[in-house]
């Protein structure tokens, strides 16, 4: 795997996701194998009820395994994901922590807990992710 340099991945998603960048949702960590990735909770993510959409938390814990396996070296994106939702999602802002359980040449595993705006968690999210491509999506180490 190529060496990357974490900051840039981050800049380049925080960057160059569109999607997540509308929803309100950033990287604010990035290491190879451990991101966090913040939603500021606004009327635009809530459902019926006044609680963060579903979808809205799925992206949050989306977007913090993009940050966590593409600072791995590697171009990986989601294949499947299992997703407990434990309590109503509430803000100001909402936490994912995404953790690497394993990664091998074609697939990863990772863990992502997302909290609430008081540190509760609201929802597990099991990722098993696809490697794309063996070259870093961002941030590649050219020196």
């Amino acid at each position: 795997m190529a060496a990357v340099d974490s900051e840039k991945v981050k800049a380049y998603l925080n960057e160059h996701d569109r999607f997540c960048r509308f929803c309100g949702i950033r990287l604010t960590v990035v290491e190879p194998g451990y991101a966090e990735a913040v939603l500021t909770v606004t009327d635009d993510v809530l459902n019926g009820r006044d609680v963060v959409q579903g979808g809205a938390i799925m992206t949050l814990a989306d977007f913090a395994y993009a940050g966590a396996v593409n600072a791995t070296g590697v171009t990986g994106v989601s294949l499947n994901c299992q997703t407990n939702f434990l309590r109503p999602g509430q803000g100001p802002e909402m936490k994912a922590v995404a953790r690497k359980v394993h990664q091998g040449r074609r697939t990863a595993v990772y863990a992502v807990e997302v909290f609430n705006g008081d540190g509760k968690l609201a929802a597990t999210v099991n990722i098993t992710g696809f490697i794309v491509d063996e070259v870093p999506l961002a941030g590649r180490d050219h020196g």
